[in-house]
């Protein structure tokens, strides 16, 4: 019989943590470790930061895995969920596409969780990061349309990162436990029973999404966990008539992309960094903003702004609109894309556009309000032709004297085509890092990171990120 996808994900996965992989590839990977680490200690000030630390606190147990910035050691799984959370909070974790998947804010806590546990070698670590990362993004392909250039996850109103992510949190988690070929097959058959997430909250409010990949991160140990103790699930839990990809995408999905070229065309390396705290799909208007503004385009001179973006992109970032000219937060600013083009207008820092641009009071500043009231998102045609791969846009400022401005950005900042300099991921590490920790702290905390190809475990990293700046 041939194998099933969720066998020949479990032979890579059991492959790899034999063999491990190359150290350019650890070398990337501690590079994806080091930005999460980073977007999690942005978010630790947070108000849900506070409240999952809390929540996963109160649940007791035994001290396993860091909670970052907490102070705190709690059981994996709780771990887990609240690095997972810190993760996702602000927006700023990296995207696969087309999938328009968010990969390691889902896996890599599960990772650091189970690695940090089992006392697992910075290498190990690394390989099975990359593993869980690749099969989440298989699965997010597998659910991609080709035909319409859509995620069909998306289209359903779910949340294709916590759903996929799951699934590959519990790889990685299995693997740091030596689970074996069979163990990890039933890793996955168990996790596809455990993940979820709806995205209506990024249309009309509400902070859940921010706890979709700690949830995804959660399972995945839990799932993992479960398998090494002895429950098993179905080997067919991906293809089957009443497998993953039919519950998730009905008759739509490609259950091939799973495993087409498997072990040799890695999709984990083509993710997407962000360079700005925010949505993904309103980037490339913030990038046509900051190009008007670097030619000497004021606020004061603009009439009209009109934001052209992939048709899919419209129900995101442009409705309701009443809700996109006036978010209620900063959260909901940063899915705005009148509002962030009024942000690389109006304000920025770091990259370009920095946290400070989505505090509560920079959505409530009446210049800021002012100016997206101006603008108008609609659907662009060369921009659907060209989305998911990219995530383009097109902005046109009329200005009062009768003149107008066109920028067209096709290839997002911070992907395989456009991406950031060493220099500006550590930029943007040490951005987010010193929000919680000390600049000493920060520097430390990325010298450990590279680092991890040779470490012999975790402990040392783990220890910094429970701390705070005194």
């Amino acid at each position: 019989m041939t194998d099933t996808p969720a066998q020949r994900l479990a032979r890579l996965a059991h492959t790899t943590a034999a063999t491990g992989l190359p150290r350019e590839f650890r070398d990337e990977m501690a590079r994806r470790v080091l930005d999460m680490i980073g977007n999690s200690l942005a978010a630790v000030p947070t108000d849900i930061a506070a409240s999952v630390s809390a929540m996963a606190g109160s649940w007791g147990g035994t001290p396993q895995a860091t909670a970052i910035g907490a102070d705190l050691r709690l059981p994996a799984h709780a771990a887990a969920l609240v690095n997972g959370t810190l993760a996702h909070s602000l927006d700023f974790d990296d995207t696969h596409l087309p999938s328009v998947l968010h990969p390691s804010a889902a896996v890599l806590p599960a990772a650091l969780a189970a690695a940090e546990t089992a006392g697992a070698p910075g290498a190990a670590f690394l390989d099975a990061a990359a593993v869980g990362i690749e099969v989440t993004c298989r699965l997010g392909m597998a659910g991609y349309e080709a035909a319409e250039n859509n995620s069909i996850f998306f289209d359903r109103g779910l949340h294709a990162t916590s759903i996929c992510g799951t699934v590959g949190a519990a790889v990685s988690a299995g693997m740091l436990y030596g689970l074996g070929e069979a163990e990890l097959t039933s890793a996955i058959g168990i996790a596809c029973s455990m993940g979820s997430g709806i995205i209506e909250a990024n249309r009309t409010g509400g902070t859940v999404k921010r706890v979709h990949c700690g949830w995804a991160a959660h399972a995945g140990v839990v799932a993992a966990d479960l398998a090494g103790h002895g429950m098993t699930g179905p080997a067919t839990a991906l293809e089957g008539r009443f497998g993953f990809l039919t519950a998730f995408c009905g008759d739509r999905a490609d259950a091939n992309r799973i495993t087409d070229d498997l072990g040799r065309r890695w999709e984990v390396r083509r993710l997407f960094v962000k360079p700005y705290p925010c949505n993904h799909f309103t980037h490339a208007g913030i990038d046509a903003a900051l190009r008007l503004r670097a030619k000497g385009v004021v606020p004061e001179s603009i009439t009209a702004l009109t934001l052209g973006v992939p048709a899919p992109v419209v129900h995101t970032i442009g409705e309701p609109r009443e809700a996109k000219i006036a978010p209620i937060s900063g959260y909901h600013g940063a899915f705005s894309g009148p509002f962030t083009v009024a942000a690389a207008l109006l304000g920025g820092g770091g990259l370009g556009v920095s946290h400070a641009d989505f505090t509560d009071s920079a959505v409530r500043a009446a210049d800021r309000l002012a100016l997206a009231r101006k603008v108008r998102v609609i659907a662009d045609a060369e921009c659907t032709s060209i989305f998911p791969h990219q995530f383009p846009a097109v902005l046109t400022a009329e200005l009062a004297d009768g003149s107008s401005y066109v920028e067209r950005v096709r290839a997002n900042r911070g992907g395989p085509d456009n991406p950031l300099t060493p220099a500006e991921l550590v930029t943007k590490f040490r951005a987010n890092a010193r929000r919680t920790l000390t600049s000493g702290q920060a520097d430390h905390v990325a010298e450990l990171t590279t680092e991890l190809p040779t470490a012999p475990d975790i402990g040392t990293l783990t220890a910094i990120l429970r701390g705070r700046k005194t």
